[in-house]
């Protein structure tokens, strides 16, 4: 997470619809936990999870945490071979072979679905020796849909070229009103899976950068 900016300590929205996307696109089975949050941020994501509905199989468990990644590894004995990176710079690309107890967890490095990318994993990849790697392919994904695609490799096992893309898709919201959104999505009946609530945040983001 970024530091907390002294003007304003708000999570944008995007932000929550993504995180809130990010546990349903996980599933039941599974934790998402957010690590180095600064505490203004930590309590924001705490209320967020807490306003959702009871968990359900459809949706993960979410988990917000002041603690930086090495420091939740060693409080839960997690060893850093059970931990793969998903690096953009990654030698191999994420397999469903990897999902067969060869890792228990997945960490995303950085802040995802910056455009252009600026390369954050390299913290993790530079400070911190060990970890293995894996890739999601050369296009930049926004944060949830890297998740989403984790999930579909490893536990659904299809294979990464297999799963249905959409690339750099254009929301149209009217005849004068669109905007191209500069990332890779998972496609559903051709349309770019987005988060629920994100299409009509982009419309009003949209309207308000051209008030006067």
């Amino acid at each position: 997470m970024e530091e907390d900016d002294e003007t304003s300590k708000v999570i944008p929205r995007w932000v929550e619809l993504e995180y809130k996307h990010m546990l349903t696109l996980a599933g039941g089975e599974s934790e998402v936990h957010f690590t180095h949050l600064s505490k203004s941020s930590c309590e924001t994501l705490d209320s967020l999870f807490a306003q959702l509905p009871e968990i359900s199989e459809k949706r993960g468990s979410g988990f917000a945490h002041l603690e930086g990644i090495l420091d939740f590894m060693k409080t839960r004995g997690v060893p850093i071979e059970q931990v793969c990176l998903l690096d953009p710079k990654a030698e191999k690309p994420l397999s469903p072979e990897d999902g067969d107890g060869r890792f228990s967890f997945f960490l995303f490095g950085g802040i995802l679905g910056d455009d252009p990318p600026r390369d954050r994993t390299s913290e993790l990849r530079t400070r911190v020796l060990g970890f293995p790697t894996r890739h999601l392919g050369s296009i930049q994904m926004t944060t949830d849909t890297a998740l989403g695609v984790t999930k579909i490799i490893v536990e659904d096992k299809v294979p990464l070229t297999k799963i249905p893309y959409v690339d750099y898709p254009t929301i149209v919201f009217n005849s004068k009103e669109s905007v191209e959104m500069p990332f890779r999505y998972i496609s559903m009946n051709g349309e770019p899976r987005l988060p629920p609530g994100m299409r009509e945040h982009l419309h009003a983001d949209l309207n308000q950068s051209f008030e006067f």
